[in-house]
């Protein structure tokens, strides 16, 4: 038996804006993840169009793709083709499940929500002869998940390939959150057993960790038993977690003991109006340069995530958005456009107040004004988000930032860490098209050391820090 599973690229990742090292960071693990459900002795072939040219010239006896929002087109093309030379053809993801009356016309069966449970289903259901057009999944668990198939990962294509989810959902629900509508139906936010995920960590070669999920710190009792376990472990780990889970307990010191080196932060907004209107309760009356100050104290290097147009956004926002992170030392920011998904609280209210512009999917990639705004014209919320990219990712705001630091080793690195991940493109694209991206991963892992942290309050001064490596 012949499966292929397969993540087109999407859209924006044929803009003439194109950076390839963003599309080549991370392997299509929820494939991956899928594929370890299949018989050991079927062939199987896994293809990401990021990194690779598609071979559609085969004909595989079931294909499997992935298809988020701005993929959306071509995935159904992709589909289309596959189906109309007999091949048995499956959708799933983010899209499908927000869209399901559109992606149904172009496959045999369509999965909504997670597959852990409905993919093996799916597949006895297959072999019996008796599949059905629509799997859902509202029971949720990562119990007896199989290891995943990293075999079939082209490890050397990827800057991370040691990528790791131990959780699924978020415990929030924040109005404009694509992944939240994912999970309608069923669990929101559900964890592996600790040992499982450990086990899955001791899997992978290397020092280097990404945890891709939305909130590592979401569970607390689940993560202060992971870290626990960390500690001895000799990883270096970036991931993500939000300013409420950084400022509650002790939690995020017990992470950067085992091995937490960056953490992707969602400041979104600094409107309380903006908060509130966008249902992210867990921002609200929070204190976010103490937030900050916290991962600082720790040696932590914070990618910050802002979202522009929100309706109490007014044409300052810009500015003040980009001084605030110079001044309060954010290692690298990601600047997005408000973007309504399908699926979404966001969404829903916006089709019913007729401020969507268009539905051309393509263009819902949180870099086009694809809704209509309030304080901000459409154009003058464009060039406000391509001036606050440019102007952040200055060599004068990099070194600004850098120096925001109290240790010299700190400032180094966030001085590398930011310069080379926007300055040297020319640089990340020969070693991508050399196939030498991977060799490159030291020097991540190098700039993820361990800065000894300063202790800003006797609690966190305590003798566990400073035991990991």
């Amino acid at each position: 038996m012949h499966v292929k599973l397969i993540l087109p690229a999407l859209a924006e990742a044929e803009s003439p804006l194109w950076r390839p090292i963003k599309y080549s960071l991370f392997p299509p693990l929820g494939l991956a993840t899928l594929a370890a459900y299949l018989p050991s002795d079927w062939h199987v072939d896994l293809q990401d169009q990021h990194v690779e040219t598609l071979d559609l010239d085969d004909t595989p006896d079931l294909v499997i793709i992935q298809v988020y929002i701005t993929n959306a087109y071509r995935a159904y093309r992709i589909a289309d083709a596959y189906r109309a030379r007999g091949c048995y053809v499956c959708l799933g993801g983010l899209h499908v499940t927000s869209l399901p009356d559109e992606a149904a016309p172009h496959a045999d069966s369509i999965f909504l929500g997670p597959g852990e449970e409905t993919f093996p289903q799916f597949l006895a259901d297959w072999q019996a002869g008796r599949q059905k057009k629509v799997y859902f999944s509202p029971k949720r668990t990562l119990v007896g998940v199989p290891p995943i198939r990293r075999d079939l990962i082209k490890r050397h294509k990827y800057l991370v390939p040691n990528l790791i989810v131990v959780t699924r959902g978020c415990p929030h629900h924040c109005d404009f959150c694509y992944k939240d509508a994912f999970f309608t139906g069923g669990k929101s936010f559900y964890t592996q057993a600790v040992d499982d995920a450990l086990a899955e960590i001791d899997r992978l070669s290397g020092r280097h960790l990404y945890f891709l999920d939305d909130h590592l710190l979401g569970n607390a009792k689940f993560a202060t038993a992971l870290f626990a376990e960390m500690r001895g472990m000799n990883r270096v780990f970036q991931a993500a977690a939000t300013i409420d889970s950084i400022l509650r307990g002790d939690l995020i010191e017990r992470a950067a003991e085992a091995g937490l080196r960056s953490l992707f932060v969602g400041y979104e907004t600094f409107s309380p109006e903006n908060l509130r209107q966008s249902n992210k309760k867990q921002n609200l009356k929070k204190d976010y340069e103490a937030a900050t100050q916290r991962l600082h104290d720790l040696g932590i290097l914070i990618n910050g995530s802002f979202v522009f147009g929100l309706d109490d956004d007014g044409p300052d926002v810009f500015e003040r958005t980009v001084d605030w992170g110079v001044r309060n030392g954010l290692t690298t920011a990601t600047y997005h456009i408000l973007t309504p998904y399908p699926g979404t609280n966001l969404y829903g209210q916006m089709e019913r107040n007729g401020r969507l512009l268009t539905r051309n999917w393509d263009l819902y990639d949180t870099r086009h004004v694809v809704y209509q705004t309030t304080k901000l014209s459409a154009q003058k919320l464009k060039a406000g988000y391509d001036w606050a990219y440019r102007e952040f990712y200055s060599w004068k705001n990099i070194a600004a930032a850098s120096l925001s630091h109290d240790s010299p080793k700190h400032q180094l690195k966030h001085f590398l860490y930011a310069g080379g991940w926007k300055k040297f493109e020319p640089l990340w694209n020969v070693l991508i098209k050399t196939s030498q991206l991977n060799n490159m991963l030291p020097l991540l892992e190098g700039i993820l050391t361990k800065v000894r942290p300063r202790a800003h309050n006797k609690k966190i001064a305590s003798t566990r820090i400073g035991q990991s490596a």
